[in-house]
């Protein structure tokens, strides 16, 4: 329906013949032009009954365009009743059809200085006006008129767009000098405006728009401005997400594009959502659509209106949903060539929450400057903040930046855990040439209180202390590598973690890697603390290609053993045997065992080792030594002599958590067979 507004302006171009001289005349003409259409393969007839008040007119057109408007179809069939209502006056209504389309109603009047029209489809009306006096000129009248009567001349600005549902009320001026520029001012006011692009980027529907419009198209340029107030949009614009509010956004473009192949400029762009955010500036698209260049002030006096508003698009791509805001901020932001030039960020009394709870940071204060040139300082604190469940302190980081990177100016120290992180030469570099965004840093972790993180996770409680230094970290591409490692001194012995690397760390499935290495581990301490049944001696083992996928264990190949040490007795209690043979789907070696077992509070054993091998949720089991389907956890030592051997290599990787779980908390009673 959208091409239908060009019938006015045809009607507004032709003319019919002041006097008929026969009852019946009929016309054919290879081609007529007005000032805004071309008319191609045009009959014309007229059938006037002698002494009749009226004549029967048809006019069919085999093709009408307007290139300047976008307008083009084909098959062109309107017929009415003329009539001659006065000297010099004519006026014609009917059905008009175009093509296959539902008919509509076209009415004509035409005399010697003034045509008018009507088009009538339901409760759309477009009612057109133009006068001799300003032949120049054509006036179009909008009531209710459906947005997607509009669809080619939206899409000579936009091609890619499609309007959809809403309808438009108001006014548009048509300028169709011949001699001058095509020129359409428009006042116009949308109700429930929506429409989409072909690729699906650019989206929007539950549009309010009231809104002056003055387009011009000078030869191939095309030039845009518009003033106006937006309600209540939902809007997709690429990444971005909107969800405007019922109050009115006061919206200013000015836009500007040489070449129909080239992108839009937009030379001065204004939003003013009152508190929520005000922007002002410059941006540059490519011919794709594409964000090339932009200068742009942002400022929110309440951050808490950002995320559900303006930013639960980029979030969520992100991996950040939920994320909330609280506070002040300002930005300059500067994007030259399609990559990040500069940033300069001002936060007064920021609070940052993840709807997850994974972290939060609470009294963000300062500047953050990114600077394209010459270096500049900048600096930003915080009074403290929270990781998962483990808070941290306040900590004031000062920065450099030139030529688009971020370095610190000193180490910084963040308390934790009764201990310290401490960063040094961390860096970053925006994005440029292809590449993503990069940070560098080194870290060293001294002595946090490994009690306190357990208690905080709500994990069994346990001593020691995590410590460690891993000379450099990168993140690129959405992971994060680690050299060196991390050691925890615990249960008398050493966690070691190497090969450390976290993949989409807020994406989506987050991907953990590692190798762990455990080395002299006090068995009674670490019995205690799992509540396992009492085993005396010292543990050792390593976990390699260890993977977590959404933190949830999806592979690794990790055996565990122990070892003799002078002064160290090897004992395993009743209760121990039990919960390990629950676990290791085992069994005593000997009929004999199973009657022993029950007159014996521990026993003595040489070795203990255990592995696993985890692929597709299988784990792969093995003990020291392996014969068939068999394995043996436990060998024993003196009398009685105690064996525990395992009856299936392959155990389903749920129902062995199962039977870790239940052995930890002490639900696995101890049977006797």
């Amino acid at each position: 329906m959208g091409r239908l507004l060009i019938l006015l302006l045809v009607a507004a171009g032709c003319a019919l013949p002041a006097s008929v001289a026969a009852r019946t005349a009929e016309a054919t003409i290879q081609r007529v032009e007005t000032a805004v259409a071309q008319l191609h393969g045009v009959r014309v007839q007229l059938h006037w009954p002698q002494g009749a008040e009226a004549g029967e007119l048809r006019l069919q057109a085999e093709r009408v365009e307007s290139p300047t408007l976008g307008y083009v179809f084909r098959d062109l069939d309107w017929r009415c009743p003329l009539r001659r209502p006065g000297t010099g006056a004519w006026g014609c209504d009917g059905p008009l059809r175009a093509g296959n389309g539902s008919p509509v109603a076209l009415a004509v009047a035409l005399d010697a200085s003034v045509v008018s029209a009507g088009l009538r489809q339901g409760a759309a009306t477009l009612a057109l006006h133009r006068d001799a006096t300003s032949p120049d000129l054509v006036r179009i009248d909008l009531t209710r008129v459906p947005l997607a009567w509009a669809t080619a001349l939206i899409q000579q600005a936009a091609p890619t767009l499609q309007p959809g549902r809403g309808t438009l009320d108001g006014r548009v001026d048509v300028h169709v000098a011949t001699a001058a520029p095509l020129r359409i001012g428009a006042a116009l006011h949308g109700r429930g405006l929506a429409f989409d692009s072909d690729d699906g980027a650019f989206a929007g529907e539950g549009i309010d728009l009231a809104v002056d419009v003055d387009y011009r198209q000078p030869g191939a340029a095309h030039a845009l401005a518009l003033r106006g107030t937006l309600r209540g949009a939902n809007l997709l614009l690429g990444a971005a997400y909107l969800e405007l509010p019922s109050a009115p956004i006061a919206l200013t473009v000015d836009a500007v594009r040489e070449q129909p192949d080239a992108g839009w400029r937009f030379t001065h762009l204004r939003w003013d959502d009152g508190a929520a955010l005000r922007a002002e500036g410059a941006v540059a698209l490519g011919a794709d659509a594409s964000l090339r260049a932009m200068d742009l002030r942002l400022h929110s006096d309440d951050a808490s209106l950002l995320p559900p508003r303006y930013l639960s698009g980029w979030l969520g791509v992100a991996g950040l949903p939920g994320l909330t805001l609280a506070g002040t901020v300002d930005a300059h932001v500067r994007m030259v060539d399609g990559a990040l030039a500069g940033i300069d960020a001002g936060l007064r009394g920021v609070d940052i929450a993840d709807g997850r709870g994974r972290f939060a940071f609470a009294g963000l204060d300062g500047d953050l400057r990114i600077s394209e040139g010459a270096p500049v300082d900048s600096a930003l604190s915080w009074r403290g903040g929270r990781l998962q469940a483990v808070e941290f302190g306040p900590a004031t980081l000062p920065f450099r930046s030139v030529a688009g990177r971020l370095d610190l100016r000193g180490d910084v120290a963040v308390e934790m855990l009764d201990g310290q992180l401490r960063f040094s030469d961390l860096s970053l570099l925006l994005p440029a040439r292809g590449q993503g965004m990069r940070i560098e840093s080194g870290l060293a972790v001294e002595a946090l209180r490994l009690d306190e993180l357990a208690s905080a996770f709500g994990w069994p409680a346990f001593a020691g202390t995590l410590s460690g230094e891993i000379p450099r970290m990168r993140y690129a591409d959405q992971r994060l590598d680690f050299d060196g490692g991390l050691a925890m001194h615990v249960f008398d012995g050493e966690v070691r973690f190497g090969s450390l690397a976290l993949e989409r760390p807020f994406g989506v499935a987050p991907s953990l890697s590692a190798d762990i290495e455990l080395e002299d581990l006090d068995l009674t301490m670490l019995t205690g603390v799992f509540d396992i049944g009492q085993i005396d001696g010292r543990l050792h083992g390593r976990f390699d290609g260890l993977r977590l996928v959404d933190w949830q264990l999806a592979a690794f190949d990790g055996e565990l053993h122990t070892e003799r040490r002078r002064g160290v007795r090897q004992r395993i209690s009743q209760r121990a045997v039990q919960d390990i043979s629950s676990v290791g789907d085992a069994s005593f070696a000997g009929s004999l065992q199973a009657q022993l077992i029950g007159l014996f509070d521990d026993f003595r054993y040489r070795r203990i080792g255990i592995s696993c091998r985890l692929r597709n949720e299988v784990c792969e089991m093995g003990g020291l030594r392996s014969a068939g389907n068999t394995f043996t956890i436990v060998e024993g030592s003196g009398l009685p002599r105690l064996d525990v051997v395992g009856h299936n290599r392959n155990v389903d990787w749920p129902t062995l958590v199962e039977r870790v779980a239940a052995a930890v908390g002490g639900d696995v009673a101890p049977v006797v067979e």
